[in-house]
């Protein structure tokens, strides 16, 4: 089925005006926008899984943005909007029921200062301690935020979340149990959860 539909599905030429303005595309070009755009036409073909990556949020030097394709500033304008406009796509096409979206990176990052300090210039250190991610439709309670930092966003204080207790989540909302899924290996039964891991009720609608 996918093999048939795959020219249809990578070209976004064909989408109305309204939607290349809702998520800011531009055919012809690689952006983060357009590759929103087609993993949205991905999940309406009935593709279980889809995976996007973006680059250049290692920003330990420059978060002022004053390069074009990075700093923090920049990174969040190219994101935001097609994000944005993922979740209402998709709920207006009755599929965000039905589809989880899980956004995140590969660790936190400091609210404060890396390096030196200029008005124009000043980078964020990797954080160990506190992570955002954040996640919508698939079941999960729309407009609320689970767990809370200290006042210096260092520690995490109100209802942590260890990643394994999040996977153990997110496989619940795809219709999973973490204990019961396994894979072999030397010669014993392995959970994605160790021997640990549980679902965070409170955010599951």
């Amino acid at each position: 089925k996918m093999q048939i539909s795959v020219p249809e599905v990578m070209n976004i030429n064909d989408e109305p005006q309204y939607i290349h303005d809702m998520y800011g595309t531009k055919p012809g070009e690689a952006n983060f926008a357009n590759n929103v755009l087609l993993a949205r036409k991905l999940v309406e073909k009935g593709v279980r899984f889809v995976q996007l990556f973006d680059w250049g949020w290692d920003t330990h030097g420059d978060s002022a943005g004053n390069a074009v394709d990075i700093g923090l500033i920049n990174k969040c304008r190219k994101v935001d909007r097609p994000i944005t406009a993922l979740i209402l796509d998709l709920k207006q096409r009755g599929l965000l029921d039905e589809t989880l979206v899980i956004w995140g990176g590969e660790f936190g990052r400091t609210v404060y200062s890396q390096g030196k300090l200029f008005p124009t210039s000043y980078g964020r250190d990797h954080h160990p301690r506190c992570f955002t991610m954040w996640m919508a439709g698939g079941g999960v309670k729309a407009g609320m935020t689970y767990g809370t930092t200290d006042e210096f966003s260092y520690n995490a204080q109100d209802n942590p979340v260890h990643v394994r207790d999040l996977h153990a989540t997110i496989l619940h909302l795809l219709g999973l149990d973490h204990e019961k899924l396994t894979f072999r290996y030397q010669g014993r039964e392995f959970r994605l959860t160790d021997v640990h891991g549980k679902v965070i009720e409170a955010i599951v609608s």
